[in-house]
């Protein structure tokens, strides 16, 4: 299982960032940004070689299910 920030939604951002760089901006004048768009994944294909169960509201919650 996995929750962590999107990363095709940070790559997004990344764009915007290196145009102000080279139009001059320095880059510690640059806000920082947090991520706001977050996933989970379950692996059930690696909890069932564990003999780990997740019930099924977790399931049918997760943005990815690897089976």
């Amino acid at each position: 299982m996995s929750y962590g920030p999107e990363l095709i939604a940070l790559y997004r951002r990344v764009g915007p960032f290196v145009g102000k760089i080279l139009r001059g901006a320095r880059p510690a004048d640059l806000p920082i940004e947090r991520p706001t768009k977050f996933e989970l994944v379950i692996n059930l294909k690696a909890a069932k070689a564990m003999g780990i169960g997740f019930p099924g509201s977790l399931l049918a919650t997760a943005d990815d299910v690897i089976e």
